[in-house]
């Protein structure tokens, strides 16, 4: 490099973008997924070890650290370090860096690391003509990827490399890079007299989405674009904040009050059958910045406790969205969400599977029953014990019931499950009042069990 080449370097550092200038430049400054590269873990060990061999791939969202740490692999390592953008290169450049590879452990048995960005942009046949030289060692693969890479990178190459997920910076870590952004000396806004409001900076952090590099942007902005006072300070306001990352400010902290009682009404809205109050306190969880999972899950809850088999549909169409959310995440990923929402909110309503819950108590309170003779295995002790003597195979019968005991003695007569007369369930519960009357004549009951919602 001449003097001209490291001049305009230089000059291209310190005009980056806020993002790009703050790149953590050791594993120290590296905030976030503790779960990886924390103290002690496995990928920490081999990157200071330098003894990454075997093929990596990171996953997770925009903005937390994929590309970061692929650049840190490289400030580490003693081999060859070579990166390229699945969206820019074909399978020429690849041919290119494989030919360069096999020279240079030819020549200097010096090993290659491949730095794969976007890696799921490349097609089959693309990934398919990396893979011969991941699987003989000729290069060690990075691949960088913010898709599902068990969908997106094919099977073969997934096996051979190690599957590392980064998940979506927390406030805490975001109030840390905000800090390190406004208080920085060479990279940041250190020199410059930069006052952020306390209330600015938990919107900022809160709202960027678990991606750091929004948030510089949204720093940058703000900065940049706001006049000093006339004693040289910039003061950043949360209307400033608000305008600088395009959200307003919404009364919600995901971890106080706000947060819970958003999901209570957003889930007593889903159960009470009113899709437009489901989809309010679904925007304003979505734009005050919370986990969709944790929605998700919420939802598959409601599933099970609120409809039941008075739509079976409904733990699936929950399942789904959750599935349908990992494979696109966001912003599209909202559409499952969305449907999954309507599609409770709008379907019939049933709470029986609370019967789980008076079994227990039963249980708790009196003991568990011994298990009747002819429900035993008979497989053991069938000789000795006569156990499963006498059981009555259903599909033996009419209508592929018999009205057999199957509760413990001290039980017969008690009834726990009360199906509902919505939806489904109505069929439902024809069918059990019908088993249950046969049952107790089979078995000489006074009358048939009434259920507990009797």
């Amino acid at each position: 490099m001449d003097l001209f080449e490291h001049a305009m370097q230089s000059d291209l550092e310190h005009s980056a973008p806020l993002a790009a200038r703050l790149r953590p430049r050791t594993l120290d400054e590296f905030v976030g997924q503790e779960h990886i590269i924390g103290e002690g873990k496995l990928l920490r060990r081999a990157i200071m070890a330098d003894r990454l061999f075997s093929s990596i791939i990171f996953t997770g969202p925009p903005g937390t650290g994929k590309t970061t740490l692929a650049r840190l692999i490289a400030a580490h390592t003693q081999a060859e370090f070579v990166s390229i953008s699945a969206v820019l290169a074909g399978v020429a450049e690849l041919r290119k860096v494989i030919a360069d590879a096999t020279e240079r452990r030819k020549l200097y048995r010096r090993r290659t690391i491949l730095f794969v960005d976007e890696v799921h942009r490349w097609n089959r046949a693309q990934q398919d003509a990396l893979l011969p030289h991941v699987e003989s060692g000729m290069v060690t693969l990075i691949g960088a990827t913010t898709e599902n890479p068990y969908f997106d990178v094919i099977p073969a190459l997934v096996s051979r490399s190690r599957i590392f997920q980064l998940q979506p910076l927390n406030e805490e870590h975001m109030l840390v890079i905000l800090n390190r952004a406004l208080t920085d000396p060479d990279l940041g806004y250190g020199k410059k007299n930069v006052v952020m409001d306390e209330d600015a900076r938990h919107h900022l952090a809160a709202v960027a989405g678990g991606d750091a590099r929004n948030l510089l942007n949204a720093v940058e902005l703000a900065v940049e674009s706001t006049a000093p006072d006339a004693s040289g300070r910039i003061h950043i306001t949360l209307d400033i904040a608000q305008e600088s990352i395009q959200r307003r400010a919404l009364l919600y902290d995901r971890m106080g009050d706000a947060h819970y009682d958003t999901i209570s009404a957003f889930i007593k809205s889903v159960r009470g059958s009113d899709p437009d109050a489901a989809l309010y306190w679904l925007a304003k969880m979505i734009l005050a910045g919370e986990d969709p999972r944790f929605i998700l899950r919420r939802l598959i809850v409601l599933s099970g406790e609120d409809i039941g088999l008075a739509d079976p549909q409904g733990i699936q169409v929950a399942a789904a969205a959750a599935y349908a959310f990992e494979y696109i995440g966001m912003p599209e990923g909202i559409y499952p969400i969305v449907e999954a929402t309507l599609y409770l909110a709008t379907a019939p309503k049933s709470n029986s599977a609370g019967a789980f819950f008076a079994v227990r108590e039963e249980i708790e309170k009196n003991g568990a029953g011994p298990v009747p003779t002819h429900l035993m295995d008979a497989s053991r002790d069938a000789k000795g014990f006569g156990h499963g003597q006498g059981y009555q195979y259903p599909h033996s019968f009419p209508e592929h019931f018999t009205g057999q005991q199957y509760l413990p003695t001290n039980q017969l007569g008690k009834t726990f499950y009360a199906p509902s007369d919505q939806g489904y369930e109505a069929e439902v519960s024809e069918r059990v009042a019908r088993w249950r009357k046969a049952q107790a004549q089979a078995l000489g009951l006074e009358k048939p069990p009434e259920s507990a919602k009797e």
